[in-house]
C-alpha cells in the first residue's frame, strides 16, 4: 500500500512537472519568436526569454560559485551526478541569497525562479527522464545562463576545461560544447545550433597548445566561433535592452527605437528597429539583400563630427582589446617559508589581514582572482601568532633602555 502511494505521488510530480514545462514553453511561444528570421537572433532571444523569466538575469557568476560552494559542490568530481533534490538545493541557494540582496520593493517569486529554472534544466539536460543531471552540465548551464561580464564567464568556464599548467584539454573543451549547445535545442534550435564533431573541430587546432588568452581571444571575437555565435548575441541583447534611439522605423513609422536599431548601406536614411529587421520587413526600394549595419547607441550628427575630428587626429589606436592579458601560467600560492621579519612589527589590523588573505591565489587555476583561502588551518594560524609575540618579546628585552 505504502509502495502504491509512494508511486502515485511520483506520478503526481511528474504530471506537475510536464505541466510546468509546457507553461514555459507556451509563454515562449506567445513571444512570437520563432517568427524571427535569423537563427543567432532567434535563439539569443529564446534564451534571453528563459534567463529573465527564471531571474537568472540577476545574478552572476561569482553568485553562481558561491552557491555551488555552500552546497559544498565546489571540490567535487564534475562527472557526479545530481539528483532533482540536489539540484533545487543549488538553485535554492541562488534565489534565496538573491533575495537578500535586492530591496524590498524589487523581491522575487522565490519559488516560481527555482521551479521554472529547474524544469528548464531538466528538459535540456535529463532527456531520459532518470532525474539526475552531472555537475558539469550543471555549472555549464548556469554559468552561460546567469547575467554578468561574459568575460567572468568564459575565464570560469576555462578553469573546468583546463588543466593544472592553465592548457586548455581538448576533451574538455568537447565536453563543454557538448552541454552548453544543449541550451540551444532546448529551445527548438538544435538544427541550427546543435552538437557535431566539425563544430568542436572547427574551434581550436588540435595542435596547437591553447591557453586562457588564445581562449578568450577566440570567443570573444567578431565573429565568434559558428556553434557559439549566439553567445556573445545573448550579452549584446542584454545591454542594450533599455538603449534608446530617436529615429523613426522606415517600415512601422514608429517615431523612436528601443534595441538595436539597423541601417542599410545602401538606401539613404533608411532604418529599421529591431524587431522589423529581425521579421525581414522591407519597404520602397529596400530589401532583405542589402547590406544592413547594426548600431547599439545613438549619436547626435554633432558628436559624430566631435568623434570623427578626434579620430583622425588621433596618431595612435582608439580601439581597446577585448580583455586584458593573463598570464600564461596559472598564479601559485605564495611560499612564506621564508620570509624574513621586519623591525619595527606591521601593526596588526584584522580587516586588512582579511583582505589580504583573500587575495592571494590559492590553487593553481587561472581563475583565482576573487577565490576565498578554505584550507588554512586555524591552528597554526595562532601557533604562528603565538611564536610571533615570544619573538618581539625577546627582541624588546635585549634591546638597550634608554636612562
Amino acid at each position: 500500500m505504502v509502495q502504491t502511494l509512494g508511486m502515485i505521488e511520483d506520478s503526481g510530480k511528474r504530471g506537475n512537472t510536464m505541466a510546468e514545462r509546457r507553461q514555459l514553453f507556451a509563454e515562449m511561444r506567445a513571444q512570437d519568436l520563432d517568427r524571427i528570421r535569423l537563427s543567432t537572433y532567434r535563439t539569443s532571444c529564446k534564451l534571453r526569454f528563459v534567463q529573465k523569466k527564471g531571474n537568472l538575469h540577476l545574478v552572476d557568476v561569482w553568485n553562481i560559485i558561491e552557491a555551488l560552494r555552500e552546497n559544498s559542490l565546489n571540490n567535487v568530481d564534475p562527472n557526479v551526478e545530481l539528483n532533482v533534490a540536489r539540484l533545487e538545493a543549488v538553485l535554492s541557494t541562488i534565489f534565496y541569497q538573491l533575495n537578500k540582496r535586492m530591496p524590498t520593493t524589487h523581491q522575487i517569486n522565490v519559488e516560481q525562479s527555482i521551479s521554472l529554472m529547474l524544469n528548464f534544466l531538466l528538459a535540456a539536460y535529463d532527456l531520459e527522464g532518470h532525474g539526475k543531471i552531472t555537475l558539469f552540465a550543471v555549472k555549464m548551464a548556469l554559468a552561460t545562463l546567469c547575467g554578468g561580464k561574459i568575460m567572468d564567464k568564459l575565464r570560469y568556464i576555462y578553469s573546468m576545461i583546463s588543466d593544472s599548467n592553465g592548457v586548455m584539454v581538448y576533451e574538455r573543451y568537447d565536453q563543454f560544447l557538448r552541454e552548453v549547445l544543449k541550451l540551444p535545442t532546448a529551445v527548438f534550435e538544435g538544427p541550427s545550433f546543435g552538437y557535431t564533431e566539425q563544430a568542436a573541430r572547427s574551434c581550436f587546432s588540435q595542435q596547437k597548445k591553447v591557453t586562457l588568452n588564445s581562449f578568450l581571444d577566440t570567443l570573444m571575437s567578431d565573429p565568434p566561433p559558428q556553434c557559439l555565435v549566439w553567445l556573445p548575441l545573448l550579452h549584446r541583447l542584454a545591454n542594450v535592452e533599455n538603449v534608446f534611439h530617436p529615429v523613426e522605423c522606415s517600415y512601422c513609422h514608429s517615431e523612436s527605437m528601443m534595441g538595436f536599431r539597423y541601417r542599410c548601406q545602401q538606401c539613404h536614411n533608411y532604418q529599421l528597429c529591431q524587431d522589423c529587421f529581425w521579421r525581414g520587413h522591407a519597404s520602397g526600394s529596400h530589401n532583405n539583400q542589402h547590406q544592413m549595419k547594426e548600431y547599439t547607441s545613438w549619436k547626435s550628427p554633432a558628436k559624430k563630427l566631435s568623434t570623427a575630428l578626434s579620430k583622425s587626429l588621433s596618431c595612435a589606436s582608439n580601439r581597446e582589446p577585448l580583455h586584458p592579458m593573463f598570464p600564461d601560467q596559472p598564479e601559485k600560492p605564495l611560499n612564506l617559508a621564508h620570509i624574513v621579519d621586519t623591525w619595527p612589527p606591521r601593526p596588526v589590523n584584522s580587516m586588512n589581514d582579511n583582505i589580504f588573505s583573500q587575495s592571494v591565489p590559492s590553487s593553481g587555476s587561472p581563475f583565482t582572482n576573487k577565490m576565498l583561502t578554505e584550507n588554512v588551518s586555524v591552528t597554526s594560524a595562532v601557533t604562528d601568532e603565538h611564536c610571533l609575540i615570544g619573538l618581539y618579546v625577546r627582541q624588546l628585552q635585549s634591546m638597550p633602555r634608554s636612562v
